[in-house]
């Protein structure tokens, strides 16, 4: 297992060279674009991303902004309707509790009532440059893309654990990236994706997504890959980073992996679902060893720290580009601590990922 691991990290380090480097341009946007943020009790956070959209170096003709108020308990509509005369449109949802995926519906409703040709998702808690949305959209334009999926990374982290977390997120964000370098779209980040609303309608939307709360980004994906694989790109960047923060604690870091892993059980894509299994099997098989460590013989032992020396080796050599691409190298030093105990999360993510409810948003959902 220890070999298909090292040949599957760098089959996707080759995939992240083969996307080239993105330099932003003046040329001028041919599209209406409609981004759009679905909210809920965000007052904290909401001002700060709407004053980010609102410096964006875009034509104000081409540019709609929609925030859904996802049943918000505090003064989240009250900030977006001070955008008002900005531009800014405000729809409140009235679903009530009927719904699993609040999400998907309020995304769902915003492209039903948006005026763009492309729609461009992202948070309520995300930061932007002013060449952003710019940046994204010309490379859609350029390339003839239907969807385009762009860097996410964690910001002004406020401790060792969120440090962390963001580099265990571009090892993610970079996966994501390799996968459709190589032509095999596999994930990617809904706080910052763009596609056409007329591929969208294609694809039927959300439906037979629709059921699981997450998967709005991902699942999509792998909707529109399963017919134009070759018509999604990767906005290899700078200046189209999106920025967010870390989770404060474990409880919520494990919470929002749970979630992200439920949408494991609605892969079609063998390919996908082999590419995670291989690689679950690998850390499960890789912790077994490390606990039975202590009553293996020499040589056995030696296997053991050779594959944990794999492990990391192979890691660094697909992490160190990403890191420089997004200006973190500095976090390489936390990969031997990192490579580690993502092994016990990955497993253990793994498993209760697929089963249960797990809190979001204020919510139980699964």
């Amino acid at each position: 297992m220890c070999v298909v691991y090292v040949v599957l990290v760098l089959y996707m380090r080759a995939g992240w060279t083969r996307l080239p480097v993105i330099k932003p341009s003046q040329a001028a946007i041919q599209h209406k674009v409609s981004v759009i943020i679905a909210a809920r009790n965000e007052e904290q956070n909401i001002g700060r991303t709407l004053d980010c959209l609102m410096a964006q170096d875009f034509p104000k003709e081409l540019l709609e902004i929609i925030v859904v108020d996802d049943h918000s308990t505090d003064r989240t509509s009250e900030i977006i309707n001070t955008y008002a005369n900005r531009g800014v449109r405000l729809i409140s949802l009235e679903a009530g509790d009927k719904l699993n995926s609040y999400k998907k519906y309020a995304i769902n409703k915003a492209i039903d009532l948006s005026t763009g040709e492309i729609i461009v998702t992202t948070d309520a808690d995300c930061r932007m440059g002013p060449q952003w949305l710019r940046t994204i959209i010309h490379f859609m334009e350029a390339n003839d893309l239907y969807m385009v999926s762009s860097p996410v990374s964690y910001h002004e982290e406020k401790s060792y654990f969120e440090n962390l977390q963001t580099l265990e997120f571009l090892y993610l964000i970079g996966l994501g990236a390799a996968g459709i370098g190589n032509g095999n779209p596999t994930t990617c980040n809904g706080a910052n994706l763009a596609y056409r609303k007329s591929v969208f309608y294609e694809m039927g939307g959300f439906k037979g997504i629709d059921e699981l709360a997450s998967g709005d980004d991902e699942l999509l994906l792998h909707k529109v890959a399963e017919q134009y694989a070759s018509r999604i790109g990767f906005c290899k960047a700078k200046e189209s980073i999106v920025y967010t923060d870390a989770k404060e604690n474990l409880s919520s870091f494990l919470n929002q992996r749970r979630r992200w892993a439920s949408k494991s059980t609605k892969y079609k894509d063998k390919r996908v679902v082999a590419l995670g299994v291989s690689i679950w099997l690998f850390n499960f098989a890789l912790l077994v060893n490390i606990l039975c460590f202590c009553w293996a013989d020499a040589e056995a032992e030696r296997l053991i720290f050779l594959s944990i020396l794999l492990k990391i080796a192979v890691e660094f050599v697909f992490l160190y580009p990403v890191l420089s691409f997004a200006g973190r190298k500095s976090l390489i030093f936390n990969l031997p601590l990192l490579s580690i105990l993502h092994s016990v999360y990955l497993v253990y993510i793994g498993v209760l990922g697929n089963i249960g409810k797990y809190d979001w948003k204020g919510r139980s959902v699964n």
